[in-house]
């Protein structure tokens, strides 16, 4: 729990800096944060290279976890589903491409913002953003109360980037790859379903 709070602590930090201005302008002019989570990125790969037990631990894992990226997809789409229900105002296929982010906040608001308008692309960046902060912050108790996969599904598409970290920290290195795996295969399915929902 404290890794998450130091965590979302320097999110919260970068938030209050950028709106006062307090970085140098380099910072706004330059792709920092890319070159930023290349080095995250591979600070994770050099854990997992470091550790000669990943591969055997993967290898013994079961094959059904290879239909993880499906439920969470579908559970994500559940959820949204059940919002729909309390929000009378928007319909089943606005809530369904918000929930298509899967915490892949900057390509699904860019494409809801193009489809549906400004106000849809808002509320899409800010549920997946609150997806991931969730994640990270919460990913010890979504452990306890929901089981070992729970944050690796929570996260969404950003399991493969930014919230590796943490789901390795609370579940263990021997998760990493099935991590980036889920990852990798929910974010490549962001722009296909939210486009198709906003075209509904």
């Amino acid at each position: 729990m404290k890794g998450s709070l130091i965590i979302v602590g320097f999110f919260c930090i970068g938030i209050i800096s950028g709106f006062f201005h307090w970085t140098p302008d380099i910072l706004h002019e330059s792709n920092i944060s890319f070159y930023a989570l290349c080095a995250l990125m591979f600070s994770v790969g050099l854990n997992i290279g470091n550790d000669p037990q990943t591969l055997k631990t993967f290898r013994s894992l079961n094959p059904r976890l290879a239909f993880l990226p499906i439920m969470t997809i579908l559970g994500s789409f559940a959820g949204a589903l059940a919002v729909s229900m309390l929000l009378p105002s928007r319909s089943i296929p606005d809530c369904l491409a918000i929930g298509s982010g899967f915490g892949y906040y900057s390509l699904s608001s860019i494409f809801i913002t193009e489809y549906r308008g400004a106000e849809m692309g808002t509320i899409a960046l800010l549920s997946n953003i609150m997806r991931e902060i969730i994640t990270l912050l919460f990913s010890p108790l979504l452990v306890r109360w929901f089981g070992t996969l729970a944050p690796i599904s929570a996260g969404g598409a950003t399991t493969a980037d930014t919230t590796l970290p943490i789901i390795t920290h609370t579940i263990g290195q021997q998760w990493a790859v099935v991590s980036i795996f889920h990852g990798f295969l929910v974010d490549f399915s962001v722009p296909f379903l939210v486009t198709f929902f906003c075209s509904l």
